[in-house]
């Protein structure tokens, strides 16, 4: 014969109380920490003094030194609370600013062989910084300078318009395909819309705090600079017998010396002349992006000295170095038209380049004599 079950208010006769009595116990337990209105005042101006305190903290005890021919560590391009700082100093140590891609930054040499590096042997002083960032195309750049180099005010500036963004639709971030261009952090999450741009809702907005929130770039530098560029709970699943703590005692890694890649000429490398199918610069996105970085820094009282290239027109096939010349009118007729001062300098000799739009250490030498003797 089954054994008849004991109802559960007998089975809690003599433990104390009833089942309703023996619950309010258990919550009772269960939310022993309880916060006065008081106390949860302290804990949100505790909460918003972490959010404006730690990054301006973190600034006083991170030592960064400003070595002669700084440039960002190749490593840490997605670095922008780090980027936003240079800028902030190279604001108040430089005469002049340069700002673009990897032409700037010097994929194919030393920081002592860079665009800026020529442009202060040829002043016979420290003048120029080098801002250039690796993948900064123009829809990026415009990014970087709206929410990242706000304190670049009423300076000297040269700013550098590759027409390689312009090559192909793809490069133009036209194309409906999904396309893993550099610099997703930079470029509009919204509006205007960027085709190939696919990210999910979550991740814009999380950009979007990003850009307007020092605590949360602040956040971001701590896991490029010191955490593999991953985030803090990844880092430690993958060294789980490692301190977090010992990671700072690093500090921030020097400015970039490496030498990227092999430092020959196009030719050598084994490329071929191009056909490159170019945009149109009425439509273009990436010229429609120059433009708006043109426009943030007029508009912070900055002195613009645009540098048009230099693309190497070698590497091109008859017709496609026809639309060139074209698109490179169409460029500085525009900044005729909007009194910019500007250079389109002449091509370099062909031995001169390392790809389509690099050049090698004699090539910036001789494009630092172009544009300091054109330079306002």
């Amino acid at each position: 014969m089954a054994r008849e079950q004991m109802p559960i208010e007998k089975q809690l006769k003599g433990t104390g109380g009833s089942l309703a009595q023996r619950s309010l116990d258990i919550e009772g337990f269960s939310n022993g920490i309880r916060l006065t209105g008081r106390e949860w005042i302290a804990v949100g101006l505790f909460t918003v003094a972490l959010f404006l305190g730690a990054p301006f903290l973190w600034t006083k005890n991170e030592a960064f030194t400003r070595e002669s021919d700084y440039r960002m560590p190749y490593d840490l391009s997605n670095d922008y609370w780090l980027y936003q700082r240079y800028a902030r100093l190279a604001a108040d140590h430089y005469d002049t600013l340069l700002f673009g891609d990897s032409v700037v930054w010097g994929q194919y040499v030393t920081r002592q062989q860079t665009l800026s590096h020529y442009l202060n042997e040829r002043a016979g002083k420290v003048r120029f910084a080098n801002l250039g960032l690796d993948g900064a195309h123009p829809a990026a750049l415009a990014g970087l300078l709206q929410h990242y180099a706000r304190a670049v005010t009423n300076k000297k500036v040269i700013l550098q318009c590759n027409p390689l963004w312009l090559t192909s639709s793809k490069y133009d971030l036209r194309d409906e395909e999904e396309f893993a261009f550099n610099h997703p952090g930079l470029v509009p999450q919204f509006w205007p819309s960027v085709p190939c741009y696919k990210a999910e809702i979550s991740p814009r907005i999380g950009i979007l705090v990003e850009q307007r929130l020092q605590f949360s770039s602040w956040t971001n530098h701590l896991q490029q600079a010191y955490f593999d560029r991953i985030d803090i709970p990844s880092w430690t699943m993958e060294h789980p017998y490692d301190l977090p703590l010992r990671q700072f005692k690093h500090g921030l890694p020097p400015s970039d010396n490496m030498l990227r890649h092999e430092a020959i000429s196009w030719t050598a490398r084994g490329m071929q002349k191009q056909d490159f199918p170019w945009v149109d610069l009425e439509t273009s996105f990436q010229w429609r992006f120059f433009r708006r970085a043109v426009e943030i820094l007029e508009g912070r009282g900055n002195r613009v000295f645009v540098i048009v290239g230099p693309f190497n027109e070698h590497a091109m096939q008859e017709k496609s170095h026809d639309t060139y010349q074209q698109i490179k009118n169409g460029i500085a007729a525009w900044l005729q038209a909007k009194n910019i001062a500007h250079t389109v300098p002449p091509p370099l000799a062909s031995e001169l380049y390392a790809d389509a739009s690099h050049p090698l250490a004699d090539g910036y030498r001789m494009l630092a004599e172009e544009i300091f003797q054109r330079l306002p």
